[in-house]
């Protein structure tokens, strides 16, 4: 089972950061818009175990080209960074997954959109991360924790705290925090606009 490796800062803007990355010759693997949903038992037992059950659609831009992934996640590592054990299966059609997902007794707690750019650099990637409510992300993933704390330093982020909790965790804080009963989180559209 591979372990995912990574350092997650909030960020006001993406400008420094891209320009930084085209310096150091980082490449650009794409950039794509996600929807995640999470699952999990009516007893919420993998919440209890720290563990995480998601089915991703990936839309690439601008291509369209889709991908689905189902990934569970172990629980966190103790270290300076969130680390934890991984396991992905693509799968055809997510209508398909969900309804056997929902057969073993997993329900939909979440879904949220995020707008990803992707680069690749040193053996690290680099990912500017959109979300509603919660703004900009840098998120960098690595084999280990030296190689994600290199890439953090060459993009002039170690004045940036390494925020170790997921996004479901940051949108389901701000959702309670906000009084929000809705779980599933997307970008406004055009028919969301005033007046429309």
């Amino acid at each position: 089972m591979a372990v995912e490796i990574e350092a997650k800062m909030k960020v006001d803007s993406f400008d420094a950061i891209s320009r930084r990355l085209t310096e150091v010759g980082a490449a650009k693997a794409g950039e794509a818009i996600e929807t995640n949903v999470f699952f999990d038992t009516d007893d919420r037992s993998l919440l209890a175990a720290d563990q995480g059950l998601r089915l991703r659609t990936t839309i690439a831009m601008p291509s369209g080209e889709k991908k689905h992934t189902i990934t569970f996640k172990g629980p966190r590592q103790h270290g300076p960074l969130k680390s934890r054990e991984e396991k992905e299966l693509g799968v055809v059609d997510a209508k398909d997954a969900i309804a056997l997902l929902e057969v073993l007794r997993f329900h939909r707690v979440l879904s949220f959109e995020k707008k990803r750019q992707s680069w690749k650099l040193a053996d690290c990637m680099v990912e500017l991360d959109e979300l509603p409510h919660l703004g900009l992300y840098v998120e960098i993933e690595g084999p280990k924790e030296e190689s994600v704390m290199k890439v953090r330093e060459t993009l002039h982020l170690t004045d940036k705290p390494i925020i170790k909790a997921s996004y479901v965790a940051l949108l389901m804080t701000f959702l309670q925090e906000s009084g929000n009963a809705k779980r599933v989180v997307k970008f406004p559209t055009d028919q969301d606009a005033p007046g429309k």
